[in-house]
């Protein structure tokens, strides 16, 4: 029988719905249930592609005698992060505090006020490795509480108190100069790893908004260093295993520091973050495999994320079925010599195998070998390495796909569409940009209301019932910029002012202009979140710092400049100190350090090709954060377009920056030598 998560839209609820355990979603009425009980309330939080989630799920809760106990003595609450990251994000600074770590899938227990007193992660079903088993825990806490009340009750309310005391200190409200931009990057080139790319040890996640602001910065000052750290990290990141390189597309992280075995799971944002870097890194090089890795990401996203209304579902799963009914992870993705054997035969098999450094005795597990690309002096056949690929790639369909989550998470959405935008307009892709436009026209129709008020999720054309966080605010006003600079339809500009004015009267402290998570009228946790730290995805702090000041370039507000400069402060504190953890913020910086740089064109049509010729070139200006507004003379639809006339009747281009506007050109090269630092 199901129990009240059959009601949910999240995919991840959604699988929980046959357990045994009697799940609620997080809500009042839950914790009214326990307050009217008695009794503790357990919080299991993750998500559907973390396996460690679907382990405890089979082990524990679908295990009937361990959930009768539960269900007697706790009310099951089960949230998935991805559709509440405030409530994740609360009860995760509270685990970390208290053990030092944290992850998922995420167990707290909590009173029936909400406040938490016992912490942990996964718990196996039976003791191991020095861990409890579940049910130990749950028959500890239930003592305690039935026991000790006054002594949990205690905990709970110095753990809540502590938290409330962790405010960090964010420095001033004064932006980043030269100097501290200069420090966060000999405090990356310190920490960054020469031999194999990319920052730190093992595990190593794909650093895609640090290689933004290395660019950023790159193009700025001219910096070698910073353009050497970015172009080496995309290139071991695009020859390594934590790339798919039969169908485009990274995976979450790398288990190792050389980028070989993945986590395989493939996120919505990595892929976006990632395929805007490396259109960007071709915009800056030229480099052929930059161009081949965005557009292949692209593709992927595309292909086998896109919903059917338009929008694009948040991940893939790591596990999937390796044929013989088990759900093993990686199983889609990896092969043994016999495997290619079986699909190319021998002769190809052999080549196949030494292009993609697969061996004997593999690179996985099982003698199984995660395909790479292995520097090398021997030359392939373009031809034949398409062919293996396309043969490979047919094979692999036939196998049992990993699960698909369809949820539609609004700010990773905002994250694509400023992606597909950028990518397409760069390689003449419209097919790309179409799929921007109707992933941001659903986000219009069905995540935006009358009030311009954002809901985080939807699923199959269905909105979710939670609200926007800071994040879904700005990541979506992102999209909607790069959006508005590629096609020329002023309405984007537009949605994204209505979404920042949400960020300045909902999220923003009048008196600091620091940033919150969640807006002021939303519903009220143990302590009200605020990050500023970009960590798998921008921070909405960063993000709407970034989003702000291009929409102050676009219209000239200077509250928005005003707000983004006052937000930029914490990069200022925390550029020089934890760079990686900031890298969004820091390309933010880079692009008010530069302007940053308004571009206008103005041509008698769109369409006309020498209008085209020059808008691409506005486009791929690689001047940190610049922004462009392309019609024609009479628009209204872009405040850059204002009072700008053809001269001598031909398409024409204006470059202004810090209020001080240069000749107008109706040159490309002349554009181009006004937009690259």
């Amino acid at each position: 029988m199901a129990n009240r998560l059959a009601h949910e839209t999240s995919p991840y609820l959604l699988q929980h719905a046959d357990n045994p355990v009697d799940w609620w979603p997080w809500s009042a009425e839950a914790f009214e249930e326990a307050r009217r009980r008695g009794v503790p309330v357990l919080l299991s939080v993750g998500y559907s592609s973390c396996h460690w989630c679907h382990v405890m799920a089979h082990e524990s809760f679908e295990d009937e005698a361990t959930a009768d106990y539960l269900n007697e003595h706790f009310v099951g609450v089960k949230v998935d992060r991805e559709e509440r990251p405030d409530v994740d994000a609360v009860y995760m600074e509270a685990v970390q505090a208290a053990t030092g770590q944290g992850g998922w899938p995420m167990t707290v227990f909590l009173t029936p006020d909400a406040e938490p007193f016992y912490f942990g992660t996964y718990f196996p079903p039976v003791p191991r490795q020095g861990m409890p088993s579940f049910r130990q825990v749950l028959e500890g806490v239930r003592q305690a509480w039935g026991e000790r009340r006054d002594e949990v009750a205690e905990v709970a309310g110095k753990i809540v108190r502590d938290l409330a005391g962790r405010e960090i200190s964010y420095g001033d409200s004064l932006a980043p100069g030269e100097q501290q931009l200069a420090q966060a990057l000999l405090g990356l080139t310190r920490e960054y790893d020469p031999q194999r790319g990319g920052f730190g040890g093992a595990p190593k996640f794909p650093p895609s908004m640090v290689i933004e602001f290395l660019l950023r910065h790159h193009a700025r000052t001219g910096a070698d260093g910073a353009l050497q750290m970015a172009r080496d990290t995309c290139e071991r990141m695009a020859r390594g295993g934590i790339y798919d390189q039969l169908g485009g597309g990274f995976a979450r992280y790398s288990v190792d520091r050389d980028w070989v075995v993945p986590h395989f799971e493939k996120m919505l944002y990595d892929n976006a973050l990632l395929c805007r870097v490396y259109t960007h890194l071709w915009r800056s090089t030229g480099s052929e495999q930059a161009r081949r890795v965005a557009l292949e990401t692209a593709d992927f996203m595309v292909r086998e994320l896109r919903t059917a209304e338009g929008g694009f579902a948040s991940a893939l799963d790591a596990d999937s079925d390796d044929g013989t009914g088990r759900h093993v992870e990686g199983a889609y993705y990896v092969w043994t010599p016999e495997q290619l054997t079986e699909a190319l035969g021998a002769e190809d098999a052999a080549v196949a195998a030494a292009y993609f450094g697969v061996t004997d005795e593999g690179t996985f597990e099982e003698g199984a070998s995660v395909l790479q690309l292995p520097r090398q002096e021997a030359v392939f056949d373009a031809e034949k390495i398409a062919s293996i690929k396309g043969r490979l790639l047919a094979v692999r369909a036939e196998r049992p796909a990993p699960g698909r989550d369809d949820k539609v998470v609004a700010a990773w959405n905002g994250l694509a569409v400023a992606a597909l935008a950028e990518t397409g307009a760069c390689f003449d892709r419209p097919d790309l940009v179409d799929a921007a436009v109707a992933a941001a026209d659903l986000l219009v129709r069905l995540h935006l209301d009358d009030q311009a008020r954002l809901s985080r999720t939807s699923k199959d054309g269905k909105v979710g019932a939670n609200a926007g966080v800071l994040e879904d605010y700005a990541d979506v006003a992102e999209g909607f910029l790069a959006l508005a600079g590629v096609t020329g339809e002023g309405v984007w500009l537009d949605f994204a002012g209505f979404l920042l004015d949400h960020v300045l009267a909902r999220f923003t402290d009048p008196e600091s202009g620091s940033l919150y998570d969640t807006a002021s009228d939303a519903e009220q946790l143990i302590r009200r979140p605020q990050d500023p730290t970009d960590n798998a995805v921008p921070s909405g702090w960063s993000a709407a710092a970034g989003a702000l000041l291009s929409y102050a370039a676009h219209t000239g507000s200077q509250a928005h400049r005003s707000a983004a400069e006052k937000a930029l402060g914490v990069v200022k504190a925390l550029g020089p100190r934890v760079p990686r953890f900031i890298g969004w913020g820091l390309a933010a910086a880079e692009a008010l350090l530069d302007g940053p740089r308004e571009v206008a064109v103005v041509g008698p049509a769109l369409d006309d090709p020498a209008t085209r010729e020059l808008h691409r070139a506005a486009l791929l200006a690689t001047a940190p954060g610049a922004v462009v507004a392309c019609g024609t003379p009479d628009s209204e639809e872009f405040p850059l377009l204002a009072d700008r006339v053809l001269v001598g009747g031909a398409p024409t281009a204006y470059v202004c920056r810090g209020f001080v506007c240069d000749l107008p050109v109706t040159d490309v090269d002349a554009l181009r030598e006004k937009v690259t630092p």
